[in-house]
């Protein structure tokens, strides 16, 4: 059987679907081939369902508190099923909305493995696919240290994770960022002993390190361990746990019931007929400006494509491609977008860090404010963290804001249009701000950094 598309997509996941969409939008014939179901990684084994998890971890936290509220709730207790059951669940309706709206869109919708053939054909089983144009979309896979095989029960990467039938007692995460700090806080809040090992100075290297040291306090003060700097040199399966063997500021060996593998991602590249046939660079697709690869009207978006690995890229990559192909439009790279930690507190940042500040030779000027300083942070009892803002000097422009503390990940996004419209500190200190909500804490450090702060 043979069928001639418009656009082929190989991906369903935010990258693949979003582009499927909007070539769709755009009139054009599409197909979207997606390994196992629509969503991808994102929807059925990341974004989405670590989110529910650790909104189950947030409710259990706060009823746990409710007494502080005033509230007598007696003894609570933990449905673990449940807790994964609904996870799921949170995942099937969204895979089922994006089907849905394949079919809205008259979007050929095929599920399998495929292999990309040259002239830009693609074969599916004993079908193949022929396309004007194809984006690849196959998105990234957890990164395993040598000799890590998971088994779903002593070895775990994120995936595994996410069903893990029984919660561990003691639980190793390897590598820090994004997924080994969720999941640290995840597995925490429910009880278990967590030990978090990161071979950086910094449990979230991308981020400010001072918003990534006060988190490290934080999650100390808990009762985690945190192990900075410290690598894995050995680690053996036995009867009753794993034994691991670290190294860094001092050489030890621990054994724990479970251990997660977190140290980073890899290129899904099975699609590949032949590994040499398009062009790699560190390990991923490498592509021009406009998204093309080195092959002729193949076209690549999101973590296919190598840092920063963020769903909310992915999708806007995929567009920028798409537009591009189909349109005059003339594609653009992410240039400002915010990165989100869904710990408690929360972690989001957009623009320069300090460090980068600093790195760059800028002249800036950092404004910071506590959440305990905020009137609608302390009623809530979201009271831990801070927010820091830093303006270029003199001018004022904005370079970047960085917050842990309440609900950071929502109100990050005032300051990455502000960012990305390259407005300046004057511009959010003379918008006005409601009150009493958590977004003045951003409007009061923002006045910070220009030295004329109300309440600092």
């Amino acid at each position: 059987m043979n069928d001639t598309y418009d656009l082929i997509v190989i991906g369903g996941g935010p990258a693949g679907y979003t582009g499927a969409i909007r070539a769709a939008q755009l009139g054009k014939r599409v197909a979207l081939i997606e390994k196992e179901r629509a969503g991808g990684t994102c929807l059925n084994w990341g974004c989405i369902p670590t989110k529910s998890l650790i909104r189950n971890a947030e409710v259990y936290a706060l009823v746990k508190k409710a007494a502080d509220f005033g509230i007598q709730t007696g003894e609570v207790s933990v449905d673990w099923t449940k807790i994964i059951a609904r996870s799921r669940g949170v995942s099937d309706r969204i895979a089922k909305g994006l089907e849905f709206l394949f079919k809205k869109n008259k979007i050929g919708y095929f599920t399998g493995e495929a292999k990309l053939l040259p002239d830009r054909k693609i074969r599916l089983g004993d079908q193949t696919l022929t396309a004007e144009k194809i984006l690849l979309a196959t998105g990234a896979r957890s990164k395993l240290i040598p000799g890590f095989v998971p088994d779903g029960r002593q070895l775990l990467t994120s995936r595994e994770a996410m069903v893990i039938p029984e919660k561990p007692e003691s639980i190793l995460i390897i590598g820090g960022g994004a997924i080994g700090v969720e999941f640290a806080y995840f597995f925490h809040t429910f009880g278990s002993k967590v030990t978090l090992a990161e071979a950086l100075p910094t449990i979230l290297p991308r981020e400010d390190r001072e918003i990534s040291a006060e988190l490290a306090k934080i999650f100390t003060r808990g009762g985690m361990t945190i192990l900075p700097e410290t690598k894995i040199e050995k680690i053996e399966k036995l009867f009753d746990g794993v034994a691991v063997t670290f190294s860094g500021k001092k050489a030890f060996t621990e054994k724990f019931q479970t251990v997660l593998c977190a140290v980073g991602v890899e290129a899904n590249l099975d699609f590949l007929g032949d590994p040499a046939q398009i062009a790699l660079e560190k390990g991923f697709v490498k592509t021009g400006d406009d998204y093309q690869t080195s092959l002729p009207g193949v076209y690549a978006a999101g973590d296919l494509i190598g840092p920063p690995w963020l769903a909310h890229v992915a999708a806007y990559e995929a567009i920028q491609a798409v537009e591009g192909i189909f349109t005059e439009h003339v594609p653009r790279r992410a240039r400002v977008f915010p990165g989100c930690t869904y710990c408690h507190p929360q972690v989001a940042s957009v623009g320069l860090t300090e460090e980068e500040c600093k790195l760059h030779g800028l002249s800036y000027r950092a404004g910071k404010y506590p959440f305990l300083a905020s009137g609608k942070a302390l009623a809530t009892g979201e009271n831990t963290g801070f927010v820091k803002v830093l303006r270029e000097e003199p001018g004022g422009k904005l370079l970047g804001c960085h917050i842990i503390g309440g609900e950071a990940t929502e109100i990050i996004s005032e300051m990455a249009l502000a960012i990305n419209l390259d407005l300046t500190a004057h511009d959010i200190t003379s918008t006005i701000h409601a009150h009493p909500t958590l977004s003045e804490i951003i409007l009061e450090a923002t006045e910070m950094s220009s030295g004329r702060a109300i309440h600092g």
